[in-house]
């Protein structure tokens, strides 16, 4: 691989370089097409996938394939006139709701962080590592992916010599590169202790008690209880949080991993924080994006049959900060996460 090659394919994300290879096999391989391929072609592939593959799925397979011509020097088809009108019939024609995962409202958190810490407890009396181990470590990224409203890559991609915390004041956690880090600039993020539900004690907890000091902060873990050198899969988060969420006895099929940011930026709605400071802090770049995420707050007054619980509003100071406090947490002072 010449230089040019290795800092071209540095540049690419590799989810990205993964899906658009799947793109182009499915388009030659499986559907039978030929490379470099006519607008026609093209077309007909679109028509022929239309009712079986999402909206979503077709355009990925557009910009594979447009991706391909272009790098390969061949003009692209799928600018072309007859494959844009075939794409806006079948968004006519086949409309589909998005889907999306149910946020995790604050009671459910603090009943499965709750449940997690009576796990640890009775691991701890049983001197069970193992569980011990699972459950400091699923209560920290709990706390973390909800407090943060990290992505289930950016919990995955963590690494311990990136992240500075100390118990009671907040801690501090850099991504060389994320999803919404387009020039892989680096970002860094800020966390608060909580006087409950405290990302900053449950990641000391955790990392305490796992004796890490370097490497990714979120592993496997063993039925012996030992753990993996690599970082947890971002994949394998859907399956890990509905088993936390189950555990708790808490139906978990319409939960993912999304679930921990919606239900962040839905409780930051219904607490005051503007839309602006919202986007800042989660690290929206367009509003469009943050809308996704946040459920509508609308009232209807005594008209609802309803009423929706509310919470306490509560804005964030200056510098886009998470309150110091979430709902119904108890005022005393100085209790730990």
């Amino acid at each position: 691989m010449s230089e040019v090659e290795r800092y071209l394919q540095a540049g690419t994300r590799e989810n990205t370089r993964r899906s658009y290879q799947a793109a182009i096999e499915h388009f030659e391989v499986s559907w039978g097409g030929f490379l470099p391929a006519t607008s026609d072609s093209v077309a007909r592939y679109l028509a022929e996938h239309a009712g079986t593959l999402a909206l979503n799925t077709l355009k990925l397979r557009l910009a594979a394939l447009s991706q391909w011509h272009v790098t390969q020097g061949f003009p692209d088809p799928t600018k072309a006139p007859l494959v844009r009108q075939v794409l806006k019939g079948i968004r006519s024609l086949h409309p589909a709701r998005e889907k999306q995962a149910a946020p995790l409202q604050l009671q459910q958190l603090q009943l499965v962080a709750d449940d997690l810490e009576r796990q640890a407890e009775e691991a701890l009396q049983d001197g069970n590592r193992a569980a011990l181990l699972r459950a400091r470590r699923d209560r920290a990224l709990l706390l973390l992916g909800f407090w943060r409203g990290f992505r289930s890559d950016e919990l995955c991609r963590l690494q311990v010599e990136h992240v500075q915390a100390v118990a009671g004041s907040g801690m501090t956690l850099y991504l060389p590169r994320s999803k919404g880090d387009r020039d892989n600039l680096g970002v860094t993020h800020q966390a608060p202790a909580l006087r409950r539900l405290c990302p900053v004690q449950a990641y000391l907890d955790w990392i305490g008690t796992a004796g890490l000091t370097s490497g990714s902060v979120f592993r496997r873990i063993d039925r012996w209880g030992r753990l993996a050198g690599e970082g947890l899969n971002p994949n394998s988060l859907i399956a890990l949080l509905r088993r936390i969420l189950e555990q708790a006895g808490i139906p978990a099929e319409a939960y993912s991993s999304h679930s921990l940011r919606r239900g962040f930026a839905t409780w930051a709605a219904g607490s005051g924080w503007d839309l602006k400071a919202l986007m800042q802090y989660v690290g929206w770049k367009d509003m469009k994006s943050a809308l996704r995420y946040v459920d509508a707050t609308a009232s209807f007054g005594g008209l609802a049959v309803e009423q929706r619980p509310q919470l306490p509003r509560q804005v964030p100071p200056a510098g886009v900060k998470p309150p110091l406090e979430g709902p119904h947490q108890a005022p005393a002072d100085g209790e730990p996460g």
